[in-house]
């Protein structure tokens, strides 16, 4: 995690810089449903199930709390099963505009991995820094290569569920929803959009 933390700290000072910039409101958590994306997948042998996914994310984030199974239950209800996940870290700072950069493995139900980067600016009533494990579902993904482009998060989708931070992101028929937990845990990045990528890239755009 100390990778991030470094992160953040160059962050910041970028973040100063630019603070003079657009401002966008997000949501508060808990905001309504009506703004998410409604497509519902079917259960298939090429899906997880909500245990399987309780599973890993336990195992990820060396949790089986009540929160991370009632966030898990959350996605569930909104998508239904998912066919692929990512397991990685984040690190990121935030001064009204922000940015976030992380890495991981992309694990689908067929078997086929990837690493996995991503980077992207964030804006809203979001402050602070913070360096966190991501366990993100995703949905409709045909392929590996597929999750390489940018996601922009969906408005009015961001929650606090028993300690970890939650919002949808889209792009056409695939939908990522990110988990977060870890120290300054932000959910800023329901606003603005995260890029996808096969290796790190350090400008965020």
């Amino acid at each position: 995690m100390h990778r991030f933390v470094r992160l953040f700290l160059l962050c910041s000072l970028a973040l100063v810089v630019s603070a003079s910039g657009p401002i966008f409101g997000i949501r508060p958590a808990q905001a309504s449903d009506s703004q998410a994306p409604s497509v519902k997948t079917s259960p298939s042998k090429d899906t997880f199930t909500e245990d399987e996914i309780v599973t890993a994310a336990s195992g990820f984030f060396g949790d089986t709390s009540k929160g991370m199974a009632e966030a898990v239950h959350k996605v569930f209800s909104d998508y239904g099963q998912p066919n692929a996940y990512i397991t990685g870290e984040e690190g990121g700072g935030a001064f009204i505009l922000g940015l976030r950069y992380g890495g991981g493995t992309l694990v689908m139900k067929s078997g086929e991995r990837s690493n996995v980067y991503w980077q992207g600016p964030t804006a809203g009533w979001d402050f602070g820094g913070n360096a966190v494990k991501v366990f993100t579902l995703i949905y409709n993904l045909p392929n590996t290569k597929a999750i390489f482009q940018r996601f922009p998060g969906v408005e009015g989708s961001a929650y606090f569920i028993g300690g970890i931070g939650l919002n949808y992101q889209q792009r056409g028929d695939v939908i990522l929803a990110p988990m977060r937990s870890g120290v300054g845990l932000r959910l800023g990045a329901s606003v603005g959009y995260l890029k996808y990528t096969e290796g790190r890239e350090w400008l965020p755009f």
